[in-house]
């Protein structure tokens, strides 16, 4: 774990946050910069910096990425309505913090549909 990485540190309890969800291997938290009204992180306890670090043994991490996303879309109610997954890889693709980390984005009312 680099000493410096903010989601290292959110999840090892150094810097407060509030998950909505947590496991062993998992937390959860709403993006503090939100892109819309349902913007959350999905983040591994293990440090992995980005996709391209990815090992062969990580491949229950991605697999659980996605089943946390899939649930956390029902719970927060755009699971139906919609939503984006979204992986930022290397600066030149918007990625920030250096710790892989998925975005759960939706919520965004649909014209004509009347679910938000």
């Amino acid at each position: 774990m680099p000493s410096e990485c903010l989601f290292c540190k959110i999840v090892n309890g150094q810097v407060p946050s509030e998950f909505l969800y947590e496991d062993d291997d998992f937390v959860v938290l709403r993006d503090i910069n939100p892109a819309a009204p349902v913007h959350l992180l999905l983040v591994p306890k293990k440090h992995i910096r980005s996709i391209n670090d990815l090992q062969k043994e990580d491949k229950a991490i991605i697999a659980g990425l996605f089943m946390i996303a899939a649930d956390m879309a029902k719970k927060q109610g755009v699971n139906e309505s919609g939503y984006k997954l979204l992986f930022n890889v290397e600066k030149g693709g918007g990625q920030v913090i250096f710790h892989l980390h998925l975005h759960l984005i939706g919520g965004w009312h649909l014209s004509g549909s009347g679910k938000k």
